[in-house]
């Protein structure tokens, strides 16, 4: 059973930054595609980064040069730094997982993590 367990998210000034991190447990971590999506209120939600197994990273072009995705395969932890925060990234932050990026059913969703960002 996959389970992916996010952390780090919170309420910070625009212009701040955060590190999200998720926690993955109960398979191969290295065979699959790892990611983040967002939610914000009343919209629908979005990729923002994502890690395929052979460890190439794609960015939404929204975070482009402000995000910054990374993973310790060691820990099994993947991590994104998100910096020069934007009001209009506000978001529940979720983890995601499957054999790759991505098909139209993800298979693995952490349960969130909550970004507030404030102008």
């Amino acid at each position: 059973q996959v389970q992916l367990v996010e952390s780090g998210g919170g309420s910070v000034q625009a212009g701040g930054s955060l590190r999200l991190s998720c926690a993955a447990s109960g398979y191969t971590y290295t065979m699959y595609c790892m990611g983040w999506f967002r939610q914000a209120p009343g919209k629908e939600r979005e990729g923002v980064a994502a890690i395929d197994s052979d460890g190439h990273i794609s960015y939404a072009d929204s975070v482009k040069g402000r995000f910054t995705l990374s993973q310790d395969n060691a820990a099994n932890t993947l991590y994104l730094q998100m910096n020069s925060l934007k009001p209009e990234d506000t978001a529940m932050y979720y983890c995601a997982a499957d054999l790759f990026c991505w098909p139209a059913e993800v298979a693995y969703w952490g349960k969130g993590t909550l970004v507030t960002i404030s102008s």
